[in-house]
């Protein structure tokens, strides 16, 4: 049995205002489960509480992952655990290159797991890195620019990509990683992930379209509404989503 990501009971206030009301959810490594739900349901809430920004107040419920309580641990800690969160909007660190980042990153992880840890060495952490851009065909050149800054939408979700290709993350939430991308950097982003995908990963997509899951192709869908999960399927239900809206989940849900 690989890790697992387990969501009981979670309510969230922001600003004392209730949010999240009571979800539940369970994702395992090697599985695509896709969140959906209209503006203003709770899903980028959820992505960041599951990452533990502390603008989110959890008064009720729990987030195991692999075992450990989530709700303990610092936002670095989730992360060398093997969480990773793509952001909607990725900020731009003007001064650090993409490659520098990327060596830090793996070597505080590394010195977490083990205190007398030297790191990775640079020609073999550069050697790993172009394995990933090659794998994510992407153009060696990218990692010598500084994090995000001047990129466009696209990149900036490539770049996020390539983080999460060479962190080797258990579960990776991607919180609509599709807004604001033309058709084309959505296919490069999603075909990104889909070469990432495997039994060592499990992928919770959120996302208010269904055209992202036209290519990450999730084996699960749950509709996020006013803060609970009303509705669960397979891929079908985002198909209906998209051809019916979500005035029947409205009625369903109020009714």
């Amino acid at each position: 049995m690989g890790a697992a990501l387990e969501i009981r009971n979670l309510h969230v206030n922001v600003e004392d205002k209730p949010i999240l009301k009571g979800v539940n959810l369970v994702i395992r490594q090697g599985e695509v489960h896709a969140l959906m739900g209209p503006n203003g349901s709770g899903k980028s809430t959820l992505a960041n509480v599951l990452m533990g920004n502390p603008a989110y107040e959890v008064t009720a419920g729990e987030i195991i992952f692999d075992g450990r309580d989530v709700m303990e641990m610092e936002p670095d800690e989730r992360s060398r655990a093997g969480m990773f969160l793509a952001f909607q909007y990725p900020i731009s660190i003007p001064g650090v290159t993409l490659a520098n980042f990327l060596r830090l990153s793996i070597n505080a992880r590394m010195k977490a797991a083990d205190p007398d840890s030297k790191g990775i060495g640079v020609s073999d952490f550069r050697k790993m890195m172009r394995a990933k851009m090659d794998e994510l065909q992407m153009d060696h050149s990218f990692a010598g620019r500084y994090l995000n800054e001047g990129f466009s939408g696209g990149e900036k979700k490539r770049a996020e990509i390539l983080q999460m290709a060479v962190l080797e993350p258990k579960i990776a939430v991607l919180d609509e990683t599709d807004s604001g991308l033309d058709i084309d950097a959505l296919r490069v982003v999603s075909e990104g992930v889909v070469k990432l995908k495997g039994p060592n990963l499990g992928v919770l997509v959120i996302t208010h379209y269904q055209r992202i899951l036209n290519y990450i192709k999730p084996e699960f869908v749950h509709v996020l509404y006013q803060g609970q999960i009303v509705e669960s399927g397979g891929p079908e239900l985002a198909l209906k989503l998209e051809e019916a809206g979500y005035d029947w989940i409205r009625e369903r849900a109020e009714g």
